[in-house]
């Protein structure tokens, strides 16, 4: 099979196409036919080891401290079910499916093995290939940060700050569907955009600063460089919770902590996954309330062009990597 591999960190350039022997699925596994994957923010750190300050000391003991523990990159995916393990019954050949792998990779690469009981669920029959393959890395973030940490409610304000990338693009449309009041920030390009995503209203952050307008939320989740405390405690209202998908080392470690009388909350840390998790972006999904956003696609071959797009920090949502197209494995 191809596959896309980096041996060294770096730039785009320690990326290299090759062959690799096809897996073969265990009792318990399913092989999946690759159709489509993406490149995302934790794909850039992992080839890189650019990590936000604070973090960096822990750079190669996660990733590998003398090269890439897991040489293939990629942690979401959509494909078919080519094949299947003897003890295997929740999946049938053909079937169409879409997977996470998180921490673990591997999906830029034309074939993947996955235990039937991993992170793997039937992929929503409106969304294409594409989409689906671009569901989870910001899909269970975004629902795992408002929905189980940050707990909003229907009728709550909620202001999404990075409101055009992966995770901030679900966020607008996740936070919608648990019923709050949603404002985006961005920049003056994708303002249409976030809007479109059914944002409520959308503040322009290179002309108004959201920290000083005199607005305040139930909740702020920042998706989207250094936020802190101290700079939105004002913007939040009694009770209000500072939600950090990206926070800096000392946040992460709760060193800022808000005053107990303010009832205000700051709650950092890693965002959990469930299959539970999974099957409810799955529904939100099926119901048109959830379609990842989808910025440009490349084809497997041009990984490195794909990083490369992804290091500008420019990106809008999600960028996909094609790795065959459904007519190619009918054929």
């Amino acid at each position: 099979m191809k596959a896309i591999i980096y041996k060294t960190y770096g730039s785009p350039d320690v990326l290299k196409l090759v062959d690799l022997p096809k897996p073969v699925p265990a009792d318990n596994e399913v092989l999946v036919r690759i159709f489509s994957t993406t490149v995302t923010s934790g794909d850039w750190r992992a080839r890189s080891l650019d990590l936000p300050g604070g973090f960096a000391f822990l750079g190669r003991p996660i990733f590998g401290l003398l090269g890439p523990r897991r040489p293939i990159l990629g942690q979401e995916m959509s494909g078919v079910v080519e094949a299947v393990g003897a003890s295997v019954t929740r999946f049938r050949v053909g079937d169409e499916v879409a997977a996470y792998t998180g921490a673990k990779s591997g999906c830029h690469a034309e074939y993947l093995t996955m235990p039937e009981t991993g992170w793997i669920i039937p992929k929503p029959k409106n969304l294409t290939f594409e989409e689906a393959g671009a569901m989870f890395f910001g899909g269970t973030t975004a629902l795992d940060f408002l929905r189980n940490k940050g707990q909003v409610r229907p009728g709550e304000k909620v202001l999404i700050v990075g409101a055009s990338g992966a995770v901030g693009s679900a966020a607008v449309q996740i936070a919608k569907y648990l019923g709050a009041e949603v404002t985006g920030v961005c920049s003056t390009a994708n303002l249409d955009l976030v809007t479109a995503l059914g944002a409520d209203h959308v503040i322009d952050y290179t002309v108004e600063d959201f920290a000083t307008n005199g607005e305040t939320y139930d909740v702020i989740l920042n998706a989207s460089g250094d936020v802190p405390f101290s700079r939105v405690e004002n913007s939040l209202n009694r009770g209000g919770r500072l939600l950090l998908v990206l926070g800096s080392f000392s946040q992460l470690l709760g060193f800022e902590r808000p005053r107990k009388s303010s009832g205000k909350k700051v709650i950092a840390g890693v965002a959990s996954i469930t299959n539970d998790d999974m099957a409810a972006l799955a529904h939100m999904a099926e119901i048109g309330a959830f379609k990842p956003l989808i910025d440009r696609s490349f084809p497997l071959e041009d990984a490195r062009l794909a990083h490369a797009y992804v290091d500008t920090g420019r990106k809008r949502g999600n960028v996909v990597l094609t790795v065959a197209r459904p007519s190619q494995f009918h054929n």
